[in-house]
Order: structure tokens, then C-alpha cells, then sequence
């Protein structure tokens, strides 16, 4: 039930009857015409921008439009009244009894309820996370990794067909890198030194990688040329990296469809195959490219390289596909990658990207637009830094990882729901600040905790009705008489859960899961609110003792609450608590 979509059927319904009768034209397009909540929720449940949208091109004043169209409008039960503010819009109030089918509708549909058809079965990559396979993912993978799943979620439940994808980037020099550090702590198992020097990953994790290559080549690899062992170490370290990257998102409670190795890319075709494309389509050619900017021409050596003409496709300037020595860049693997996911079929794209990698986007955006034809959008998330605190001050915990804090150390210390829901509490492309006291503590303040705390409290009180013995099943919730819910603490909620499926539609269009974390905050204040009012107005306790029938109706609201909470924490990938210690 979409409350909001429902109303403006309606509405639409009502323009087609003035066209029918003469008083607007025919023809007019209702692509803009909206029904949402009021600025001001003093005037009315909802309103409609129709007449204002509508009047341009039906030739008419705006307020003549709204008050004809609220003429229509007050004849439907559903509604109260249908008011004109303002130069044209039209404020709708709905019958009292509406609010309680919104309750019912959410039991009757359950986890269902909210879930749209925006998507429309349309195939959408979703790939985040994608870090370098050369140590244990840091906190800015963390906030990726939380955003990226959190987006495949939304998405999924707005009815797309999601596929979460992970690129590992095992095809470059830093694979060589790992190699290198990890023959050190090989050496060190047997004994020696090792000889970590500058370029060479630092970091302990190595450790465990060096036993195991001891126990799997024993001394067959010491005092050797690098020609000898490389490969071997470093396919034997990848894999080892990939496990514990693996280990550290199932920690986070994230779990990908895919793992696309930059590897297999190499040697197959595939890299050449995408460059042909490009070239078949008149992109690529051989030139020289204008110096960078801050760079003096004395200081800028003219070469002629292949070049892909992405500027095209709106880029600043055209991109190397292949340097001078005939070695690809490193953007050629990036385009036979995406062009993978062209020729698997998918509809539409989304990279979750590091703000450091903001400079990337213009030219990826170009390479998919040109080997698509335009058929399938790219859309780049970028996913800005996230600064640590404890007790108000910059915090650093162990330095495990060589240079940096992982996402293992956040987990541990905050837990996973309480670190899915707070990198959630910002918009993925501003600053977040995490904060170990507020993120823990447990108050108003903590949206996690407040959102949790709601979901408990209903829990509780259903709990209570049960061990009176009365039946609290979501059916017999659905028979409830609801014709008492009257109170404007209970219509509120009730408006609340009424905004769930439509929010789900914003958030998907905008690809903005952070959406969700607002809206259950918003809905717990108001479940919280209601609760407290219950302390000063006996009527409005959702257990009324020794009262089955009243009690099953105030608990229909509660419980219809909890399956909106339930179902926005599971987007954001948060379990909901039945009970808080």
C-alpha cells in the first residue's frame, strides 16, 4: 500500500474527468505532477502541485485549475477535505480512517510492505569495495564497503536485479609489491631478518602469510632469485590477502555475488577486445597529448601515444589507452573491465569510488557511454574520508596494518550494526566524523541506538500481551478495531509508516541509502513519543491491563512500526533488537 501513489491516481483520475468535461484540454502531460507531504504539516496529510504544473500548458490560472480540481477531490470517501493555498496548490486532508488501513496494510504485507516495482526487473552492477588485495581493508573501505551493500539493498527492494561485484585489483605492480614483503616474512619464519625496505608493505598481517609459505615450500625458496619464486608467492599471497578480505566484510556482515579477478583480463583477449571496439567506433587513435596543466613545456616530453577520444563524451582531455613502450596504462584493463559488464548484460552501473579517485570519473563515465552506445548509464558514488574519535579527540587505534586502521579494529570495538548504521548517518560524498563514545552511548542523541532502542520497546510490549495469554499474531493485529486511534500522537505514527514505501522510491532514484537511517530515525522519535505521552494519558499505553481487544489495537500500531523498522534495517544491513542491556 502506497499511500502516496494511491492519491495521486487520484488525482490524476479527477484532472481526466475536467478534461472529459471540457474545462482543462486534452493532451496535458502528467509526467510532473506530484503528491507529497505538505511543508507544513499543520496544512493537511498531503499535497498536490497539479494545478501549478498544469497550468502553463492548459492556458488557465493556476487557482482556477485547484479549485476545480478540489471540487472533484472532496467527493472521495478517502478524503476530509481538499483546500486551495497559496496561488494553486491544494492541500488534502484524509478521512481519520485511512491511517488505520495504513497499519494494517504494513501486518498484512509484513516485509513486504514498502517494496516497489521501481526497478522493473532492470539488471543493475553495483561495485564497491574493490580494494587493492595487498592488505586488510582500512575504515575508508569501511564506509564503502557499508554504503556499496546498504545501495544493493535499497536497490533489491525497489525492484531491480542486483548484483554486488567486487574488482580485485591483481593485474598491477602492487601485486609484485606484496610478493616482495611477503618472501621478507617468509625469510623471517626461517629465522632471518627480515629486510623490509622502503616500498615494501610493513604491516604484521604478512606475518601469518610467511608461516604459511614456510609450511607449504619449506627452505626450497630461500636464497633464490626473485625469477624463481615471485609468481609463486605472489598467487600463494593473493589468495591469502583475498581470504582475509573476505573474513573482514563477512565481519561487516557483507558478502559479495562476484569477485572479478583484473588478472584474467590479461592474456585472454579481453583487454584488446574493448579497444577494438572503441576502435571500430572511430575512438582511438595515435597522438600526442597538450602538456598537463602547472607544467612548463621545457619540462614536458612530447610523445606520441594511443589515445581514446573521450573528450567526446564530455572528458577534459582524450585518455592513453597504451603507452609509447606498447604497455597498456592503467586505464585499459578499467575499460575491458566495464565493458565486461556491458556484454553481461546489465542496464545499469554503479562504482563506489574513494574521493581520491574523483579525477577518474569523467573518463570512466566516457569509456562505458562509448562502448554502450549510450545504452547503459554509469553513475559514480564517491565516498569522502571518515575521520576517528574517542572521548572528543582524534583516536588511532593499533597499527596492525602497517599504516593505517582496518576495518577489523572498527568492528571489534563498535560492533557491526552499530558501525553499518553510523556510516549511514551521512551523505556518502560528505565528511563523517565516527566518534567511539557517542557512537556507544546510549541516548536520544545515537540514532542507532534510538532506532534499536523503538524496535525493543514494541518487542517488550508485545511480550506483555503474550504472557497475559492473548493472541498478538499478526492476524488477529489485522482484526483489530482501530476506530479509537484517534489521538493526534497516534495519527502521527501512523502518517509516519504511511511515508515508508514512498521513501523507499526516493531513496532509490537518488541512490541515497543514508535516506533510510533519517526516515527510522524520524519514525522511532515518533513511536518514542508516542510512548511517553502514555505516561501522563493512560489511554495510549499500547498494553492496556486486562483489556485484550484494546490492547491488540494499540499493539496493531506498534507492530506495524516494528515491521517498518525491521524492514529499514535490513536495507542498512542492521539487525533489529528485541531487547536493549
Amino acid at each position: 500500500m502506497n499511500l502516496f501513489a494511491e492519491m495521486r491516481v487520484a488525482v490524476i483520475a479527477a484532472l481526466d474527468e475536467l478534461v472529459a468535461e471540457g474545462h482543462l484540454p486534452a493532451g496535458l502531460n502528467y509526467t510532473n505532477v506530484a503528491v507529497e507531504p505538505p511543508r507544513d504539516a499543520l496544512h493537511g496529510d498531503m499535497a498536490t502541485n497539479a494545478a501549478m504544473v498544469l497550468a502553463k500548458p492548459a492556458g488557465a490560472k493556476p487557482r482556477d485549475i485547484a479549485e476545480k480540481l478540489a471540487a472533484k477531490l472532496a467527493q472521495s470517501p478517502r478524503l476530509s477535505s481538499a483546500e486551495v493555498a497559496g496561488p494553486g496548490f491544494l492541500n488534502l486532508r484524509l478521512a481519520p480512517s485511512i491511517w488505520g488501513e495504513v497499519a494494517k496494510a504494513a501486518l498484512a504485507q509484513g516485509a513486504e510492505y514498502g517494496r516497489a516495482s521501481l526497478g522493473e526487473g532492470l539488471k543493475v552492477n553495483v561495485e564497491y569495495v574493490s580494494a587493492n588485495p595487498t592488505g586488510p581493508m582500512h575504515v575508508g573501505h569501511t564506509r564503502g564497503a557499508v554504503f556499496g551493500d546498504a545501495l544493493a539493498s535499497l536497490l533489491d527492494f525497489a525492484g531491480y536485479d542486483v548484483t554486488r561485484e567486487y574488482y580485485i585489483n591483481d593485474g598491477g605492480a602492487q601485486v609484485d609489491v606484496l610478493a616482495r614483503s611477503a618472501y621478507e616474512r617468509y625469510r623471517e619464519a626461517h629465522g632471518l631478518e627480515p629486510e623490509i625496505s622502503e616500498g615494501l608493505y610493513p604491516g604484521d598481517y604478512l606475518i601469518p602469510v610467511g608461516t604459511a609459505l614456510k609450511e607449504k615450500f619449506g627452505d626450497s625458496l630461500l636464497n633464490k632469485g626473485e625469477q624463481y619464486w615471485l609468481a609463486d608467492v605472489r598467487d600463494f599471497s593473493i589468495a591469502a590477502m583475498l581470504d582475509m578480505i573476505r573474513a573482514d566484510l563477512a565481519m561487516l556482515n557483507v558478502k559479495m555475488d562476484v569477485f572479478y579477478s583484473e588478472k584474467s583480463l590479461y592474456g585472454t583477449g579481453q583487454i584488446e577486445a574493448a579497444l577494438k571496439r572503441l576502435d571500430d567506433l572511430g575512438l582511438i587513435y595515435e597522438g600526442v597529448l597538450e602538456p598537463p596543466k602547472g607544467k612548463l613545456p621545457e619540462d614536458w616530453e612530447e610523445r606520441e601515444q594511443t589515445l581514446f577520444r573521450s573528450t567526446k563524451f564530455g572528458d577534459d582531455v582524450d585518455r592513453p589507452v597504451k603507452k609509447s613502450d606498447g604497455k597498456w596504462t592503467y586505464f585499459a584493463p578499467d575499460i575491458a573491465y566495464h565493458y565486461t559488464k556491458v556484454e553481461r548484460g546489465f542496464d545499469l552501473l554503479i562504482d563506489v569510488f574513494g574521493a581520491d579517485h574523483g579525477g577518474y570519473v569523467k573518463r570512466m563515465k566516457a569509456a562505458v557511454s562509448a562502448l554502450s552506445e549510450g545504452r547503459v548509464p554509469l553513475d559514480v558514488k564517491l565516498i569522502q574520508l571518515v575521520k576517528l574519535f574517542k572521548k572528543g579527540q582524534p583516536f588511532k587505534m593499533s597499527k596492525r596494518a602497517g599504516t593505517f586502521v582496518t576495518l577489523r579494529d572498527v568492528v571489534e570495538q563498535a560492533g557491526a550494526d552499530v558501525t553499518r548504521f553510523h556510516m549511514l548517518t551521512r551523505k556518502n560524498d560528505a565528511p563523517l566524523d565516527f566518534d567511539f563514545d557517542k557512537v556507544l552511548e546510549q541516548s536520544k542523541d545515537n540514532p542507532v541506538f534510538y532506532v534499536q532502542y523503538a524496535h525493543a520497546r514494541i518487542s517488550s510490549v508485545m511480550r506483555k500481551a503474550r504472557d497475559a495469554g492473548w493472541d498478538m499474531s499478526d492476524a488477529r493485529l489485522a482484526g483489530a478495531d482501530l476506530s479509537g486511534m484517534t489521538h493526534e500522537a497516534e495519527l502521527e505514527l501512523a502518517k509516519k509508516i504511511a511515508e515508508w514505501p514512498r521513501l523507499v522510491e526516493i531513496a532509490a532514484r537518488a541512490n541515497e541509502p543514508h535516506r533510510i537511517a533519517f526516515y527510522l530515525y524520524d519514525l522511532a522519535s515518533d513511536l518514542h513519543a508516542l510512548w511517553h505521552r502514555g505516561n501522563d494519558t493512560p489511554s495510549l499505553r499500547f498494553f492496556q491491563e486486562g483489556d485484550e481487544n484494546a490492547t491488540c489495537a494499540k499493539i496493531c500500531l506498534a507492530r506495524a512500526t516494528a515491521v517498518v523498522i525491521s524492514a529499514g534495517l535490513g536495507i542498512l544491513g542492521v539487525t533489529p533488537a528485541e531487547e536493549m542491556r
